[in-house]
């Protein structure tokens, strides 16, 4: 279920929110929880937009969002929708830079 959101609301993000706030928005990531009650979205902006902004946007569009999937997917429930940033590409430089810190102290100490 993850991935077919994921994939719906990508579609949705290119072809049918209007909203300039969204605009080269992407949906990285969906979990949606066993029961189909919720689910989180996680959203990154392009490096012109804000994610703050798409995020603002896409809570704007719920509504829309969750009525447009119900008629394409056809299911009887449709998840609230939690929008948050990815922060993906920020752990993972912060573990960069702990792992080269490492190594620095590494070289350091054994020399």
């Amino acid at each position: 279920m993850n991935e077919l959101f994921r994939r719906e609301l990508s579609r949705m993000l290119l072809a049918e929110i209007k909203d300039p706030r969204v605009a080269g928005a992407v949906v990285s990531d969906v979990r949606v929880s066993s029961d189909l009650s919720h689910a989180s979205v996680y959203v990154r902006a392009d490096a012109a937009g804000s994610t703050d902004g798409a995020i603002a946007g896409l809570e704007h569009a719920a509504g829309f969002i969750r009525r447009e999937l119900g008629r394409t997917l056809r299911l009887r429930k449709i998840p609230e929708f939690r929008f948050l940033p990815d922060q993906t590409f920020e752990h993972v430089s912060r573990i960069e830079e702990l792992l080269r810190q490492a190594r620095d102290s590494d070289e350091r100490g054994g020399t």
